[in-house]
């Protein structure tokens, strides 16, 4: 039996509980991953590169073929892109600069991004964006726009700025809202005296950074628990940015891995999207910290993609991947995080959101247990599978991958 079979046995299946499959798939063609450039090459850029990766950031493991050119990364993340169904977008760290002028954060400009604008129109992506806070010099005691030097707030007010009028390009250029996502380290390692004055000088300087408004991209805020290095206290907190999200009316960010083992991003959701503009969804995978491991469908996946279809939330979300692993492949970890987001939506969409939410409002929570069970055996690979196959995606894309990196990766010293 060949894949369009196998489709029509599994769509009949699923009709039979209310659930259009050719729906469901022509509504996951229209949802936008963006997907972190950071993955290729450890988080290190090509701008003024530093030694070391700072600001409670840890990237672990050797595997061999990390991209060392701007070039290097647009071709990674072309072979990554041609494993993945769909159309998605392209997130970009200021620090992923192409240009062989001697700039600083402070004096970037939309210039200094041309090639990756030009590889965004040639490959029909969008742009996200994101100051980069980080792996600096002036980011070196662990503040920057919370600093109580006035001069380094200066710097990075600046750079914040600066991002702003980036992202705006990208989204004028692209025809598509640019999302510029703002996160710092700050915080303590040890236990402060004074947690307010840290966060006054943050929120005044994200009033400088946010002053001027823009029509093609949208900000971001995004919070942390704790970095390696800032254990205690941490500037920015989700009650912090939450705040200033509904206050100032911009988009909150919520990553998966920010937040105590025992949160889940899932059940904040349906919470926050009530009061703020919009949200940004990162999706992680934190084991027992913020380790930021490639995402698989595991259980807390499902749920984000549960609440974002059960309850329409996509309309005011936009979906990121936020992981880093140099032990394995970094082309495949790309495919697999992406394509294990792509999975875990189709599959809230293949549910009969319509019977489950009338047992639910009956009271009919027996109904409500046992079909959501019954669902869990439904063949939701054999619809996976059709969807790849109409875009044309390779059903053994791991020896794609493999035959990359015997060809390409392995010759990178």
């Amino acid at each position: 039996m060949d894949t369009n079979k196998y489709y029509e046995f599994a769509k009949e299946m699923y009709s039979k509980v209310g659930v259009n499959t050719d729906t469901a798939l022509d509504s996951l063609g229209k949802i936008k991953i963006s997907i972190h450039c950071w993955q290729g090459d450890d988080v290190a850029g090509f701008l003024n590169k530093s030694d070391q990766l700072t600001g409670g950031i840890q990237v672990t493991g050797n595997y061999p073929g990390a991209a060392k050119t701007a070039d290097q990364l647009r071709a990674d993340i072309s072979k990554a892109l041609s494993l993945i169904p769909g159309n998605h977008k392209l997130n970009l760290h200021s620090i992923y600069a192409d240009t062989t002028e001697n700039i600083d954060l402070d004096l970037m400009e939309p210039k200094h991004f041309e090639s990756w604008l030009n590889f965004a129109k040639e490959k029909n992506l969008g742009l996200d964006f994101n100051p980069t806070f980080f792996s600096h010099p002036k980011a070196s005691d662990g503040f920057t726009l919370s600093s109580a030097n006035k001069d380094i707030r200066a710097f990075w007010i600046e750079h914040g700025k600066r991002s702003r009028k980036i992202a705006e390009h990208f989204g004028r250029e692209l025809g598509q809202t640019a999302i510029n996502n703002i996160w710092i380290p700050d915080g303590f390692k040890d236990k402060p005296v004074d947690r307010l004055s840290p966060r006054e000088r943050l929120c005044n300087s994200l009033g400088e950074i946010l002053k001027e408004k823009y029509e093609n991209m949208e900000d971001a805020l995004e919070s942390k628990l704790f970095g390696i290095g800032a254990e205690s206290y941490t500037v920015g907190s989700h009650e912090f940015y939450a705040g200033y999200a509904v206050k100032n009316n911009t988009y909150l960010c919520l990553d998966s891995g920010h937040f105590h083992p025992t949160e889940m991003v899932s059940d904040k959701l349906s919470a926050v999207s009530l009061f703020v503009k919009g949200i940004l969804l990162h999706v992680s995978r934190p084991v027992r910290w913020d380790s930021d491991h490639v995402v698989i469908l595991d259980d807390e996946l499902q749920e984000i993609a549960n609440e974002l279809i059960y309850n329409n939330l996509l309309t005011k979300t936009a979906i990121g991947l936020d992981f880093f692993d140099a032990s394995i492949n970094r082309v495949a970890a790309w495919v697999v995080g992406v394509r294990s987001t792509l999975k875990a939506l189709l599959k809230a969409m293949l549910m009969p959101h319509t019977s489950l939410r009338k047992a639910e409002q009956e009271g009919d929570y027996t109904t409500r247990l046992a079909l959501a069970e019954e669902m869990k055996t439904y063949p939701f690979g054999i619809v996976w599978d059709y969807y790849c196959h109409i875009n044309n995606i390779p059903k053994d894309w791991l020896a794609e991958v493999k035959d990359y990196e015997c060809r390409v990766l392995s010759k990178r010293r």
